[in-house]
């Protein structure tokens, strides 16, 4: 016996000896792939020697002789830092992330090979100005250098038992391409889902559900809308009509573009639906305290460490003198994507417009290979995608081509469909943003935006005159013959893009009378402009609302008064939810029943007014209003997804504008027969949430907000190796905020940074940022940065001083 415990000891100790020498060679291995903060390197291709002074947060100042050294500097900084982020981005644009991870990847690859990004980003860099070029060539100069002079790999690497390919210049275009992934709708899926709504329901019926319409619409520019207004009984009766009998389609019969892309959506490559949004306004000299305009910016996208943003500040001269351009990077391209220049400052939201489009395919009858175009038949362009398959036998994917776009999956009819995307197009995808930093007044700025070839934006603008000033920041298509609401054949030619608008033809908003632009993902514009910019499914415009009221009681406005509507987390979009609930609940509803008593008390005594963390009353009214909406849409579901199983649980582009139509106007033909009234389905939809929240034993009151909203902030390789999720990981906790107000928060999405500046006044602006600027977990700035940005703690937009200085020099 003491010999056995003698060896298990010896066991043990060897174990323990052989876990602490795995730790200890793996933090050694982390410091070995830290970047170099201080001393100097010899960097070739520069001009001069250039500079990187890094703050106490890590945020670095790069200066050089001259804007392509910067770039240089900016992509050893880039690479140093960030490298394997950059990877991922440009291995989800170019369908490669299976040469990493395996088969788990190959549906995310085979989505993004659809689209040959790989192919088109030559085509974008032989089409971009000789300026641009050079300054991606030092830039992928610069990456590469980087990421040699480290003494290891990053440790992602370690890890996946991988090393990391050189950068190119096609891959700084695929960065840019994963940000159409992130903020468009790649396959047009809302026209599929557009045309299964208009084959299962009548016309009316159809657009009602259809609608972003609301109550809430907050246009910039023309009129206020009228919410959706449902359809009389002679439309559509649901007393009547025959009742709905669920089918499972064939396989290849489900509109494949409807299905979410989970291991994207799993790594945090992709943002959730709620995350593609952001708030922007800017407020006018004349209204703030100081004369000066202040722009404020926070961009909504999925949370994940690192920060998709990287913090800099970058400086150099040349013959229009010194330039100083300051604000967040996006690793992976040399240019400065929100920020000021002291001249202009600029900020972003996504427009929620429509950027892509469903063509009808017209096959040739007798010949699948040829289908018809303006100019005759002609065969399919047919391309054999190679995908590398970790550890497995590798894949291929056929991709037929049309002179509109790539051929898509069949929808449920076997019709087949091209995609027509902006991104697909040099035009569509340029380098353009760049001179932006350039940019001295307004007009030169609208007219930057204009051309840039990016995700569609609201691009919202301050001078350091104190003038203000909107416009739609990428190229938007001249759309002829039809509206790009539902798919089209354009095989006779009546129907088409033809070209791009030019920036004489766009919507610009200059000095509004009241002072202030706010943008919030919402409907901007009405009319002619609209019509141009189509609808890719608006968000309804309560969170626009709330911040423009709050905006327009202000008379002499600063930057204290600007972070406290970035932080505003009142409910009022759920104020009369909150009222229905309670009318539905009265006395006889909750007489001798003891979970809708509960859930009234919770309503009237626990409710804040805000998406508060302590409030279970906020989470039972958010819960209340979604459960609702299943409810009440589930017949119309229950329909759709008898020709298409996939199909989402809301049948159109928005929720709120609907829904509230029909609990309010309650007409009895578009109740769901199950229920004898609409106060019948209100206590169905309380009864529910009730029962959902309470099937643990847990008390309903214990069932806060913040319990659910937890913050879950992860590096996408800790999703899948958990032990380690506690090194990488932001910590975890409750968070205030959701979705229909300004501060928005989810668990996984958010905002990914806030800031507001005033052009020349820079030195007074705030900034902050989830997680850090580092993507090494030993490095101080790996979360340093975490802790302000979840308390609302301004930190100044300007890098601090220099606490380490690396001085590049030329060979």
């Amino acid at each position: 016996m003491r010999r056995t415990l003698r060896a298990l000891g010896w066991l043990f100790f060897v174990l323990v000896l052989a876990i602490l020498g795995t730790a200890g060679w793996a933090w050694i291995q982390l410091g070995r792939s830290l970047p170099q903060l201080d001393g100097t390197h010899v960097l070739t291709g520069l001009s001069a020697a250039a500079t990187v002074e890094r703050d106490a947060l890590g945020i670095p100042t790069v200066r050089g002789a001259a804007r392509v050294d910067v770039a240089r500097a900016l992509g050893f900084v880039h690479a140093q830092d960030r490298f394997f982020q950059m990877d991922l981005s440009r291995r989800r644009a170019a369908g490669e992330l299976s040469e990493l991870f395996g088969r788990t990847a190959i549906a995310t690859d085979q989505g993004a090979r659809l689209h040959r990004f790989r192919h088109r980003a030559s085509a974008v860099l032989a089409a971009a100005h000789p300026d641009d070029q050079t300054v991606i060539d030092a830039y992928v100069d610069g990456v590469n250098a980087g990421l040699q002079a480290l003494s290891a790999a990053p440790f992602e690497y370690l890890l996946l038992g991988k090393t990391p390919a050189p950068w190119t210049r096609e891959d700084s275009i695929l960065v840019v391409a994963s940000m159409f992934f992130s903020l468009q709708d790649a396959t047009a899926s809302g026209e599929a889902r557009a045309a299964v709504l208009r084959d299962v329901f009548p016309a009316g019926l159809a657009e009602f559900l259809d609608s972003t319409g609301s109550d809430w619409d907050t246009p910039m520019l023309g009129a206020i809308l009228p919410p959706p207004a449902p359809p009389d009984a002679t439309v559509f009766d649901l007393r009547t009509a025959p009742a709905a009998v669920p089918q499972t389609p064939a396989a290849g019969d489900q509109l494949a573009a409807t299905e979410p892309d989970t291991f994207a959506l799993a790594m945090g490559l992709t943002p959730p639906d709620e995350a593609r949004g952001s708030n922007n306004w800017v407020v006018a000299g004349s209204r703030t305290a100081d004369g000066h305009a202040l722009l404020s910016n926070d961009m909504h996208l999925g949370l994940s460490v690192p920060n998709i943003w990287y913090r800099a500040s970058l400086a150099w001269s040349d013959d229009r003198g010194a330039h100083q351009v300051t604000g967040v990077t996006l690793p992976g391209t040399p240019s400065m994507i929100v920020g000021s220049n002291g001249h202009v400052a600029w900020g972003f939201t996504n427009t929620t417009a429509d950027w892509s489009d469903r063509v009808l395919i017209e096959p040739v009858e007798g010949d699948p290979s040829r289908y018809i175009t303006p100019d005759g038949s002609r065969p399919f362009d047919v391309t054999r995608e190679h995908i590398v398959v970790n550890d497995e036998e590798d894949q291929w994917l056929e991709v037929r081509e049309t002179i509109w776009g790539p051929v898509t999956a069949p929808d449920h009819a076997g019709r087949l469909f091209a995609i027509a995307w902006v991104a697909h197009d040099p035009q569509g995808l340029n380098l353009g943003l760049a001179r932006m930093e350039y940019a001295e007044t307004l007009e030169e700025a609208m007219d930057v935006a204009n051309q840039a070839g990016i995700p569609g934006q609201n691009c919202v603008l301050a001078d350091r005159d104190g003038r203000i000033a909107w416009t739609i920041a990428g190229r938007i298509p001249r759309r002829v013959g039809f509206s790009g609401q539902v798919p089209v054949s354009w095989a006779d030619g009546s129907r088409r893009w033809d070209g791009w608008y030019e920036p004489a033809d766009y919507p610009r908003i200059v000095d509004p009378p009241d002072g202030v632009i706010v943008t919030a993902n919402n409907r901007i514009v009405s009319g002619t402009y609209l019509a141009m910019l189509g609808d890719g499914g608006y968000d309804p415009g309560a969170r626009a609302r709330q911040i423009l009221d709050s905006l327009l009681v202000l008379e002499h406005a600063t930057a204290v008064d600007m972070l406290a509507v970035q932080l505003d987390d009142r409910a009022l979009l759920m104020e009369r939810w909150r009222t229905l609930a309670l009318k539905a609940l009265d006395p006889v509803a909750t007489n001798a029943d003891a979970g809708r008593a509960e859930f009234r008390r919770l309503l009237l005594d626990d409710w804040t007014g805000h998406a508060s963390i302590d409030s279970a009353g906020f989470r039972l009214v958010r819960q209340f209003r979604l459960k609702t909406a299943e409810l009440t849409f589930a017949p119309f579901v229950a329909r759709l997804r008898t020709v298409d199983a996939s199909y989402p649980s809301t049948p159109g582009r928005s929720l709120e504008g609907t829904v509230w139509a029909l609990v309010t106007g309650q007409p009895p033909h578009l109740l769901d027969p199950a229920y004898a009234d609409w106060n019948a389905l209100l206590l169905d939809a309380i009864d529910q949430t009730v029962a959902g929240l309470t099937r643990d034993g847990q008390a309903l009151a214990d069932r806060t907000w913040g319990e659910a909203n937890t913050l879950m902030i992860r590096h996408p390789l800790s999703r899948a190796i958990a032990f380690i999720s506690r090194w990488l990981d932001m910590p975890r906790g409750p968070a205030p905020g959701d979705s229909h107000m300004p501060r928005v928060q989810t668990p996984t999405s958010g905002a990914s940074e806030r800031l507001t500046v005033s052009p020349g006044h820079e030195s007074e602006a705030y900034f902050h940022m989830a997680t850090g600027q580092s993507g090494n977990p030993r490095s101080p700035h790996y979360r340093d940065g975490h802790t302000a940005w979840l308390r609302g703690d301004p930190t100044p937009f300007m890098p601090g001083p220099a606490v380490g200085t690396l001085v590049l020099q030329p060979r």
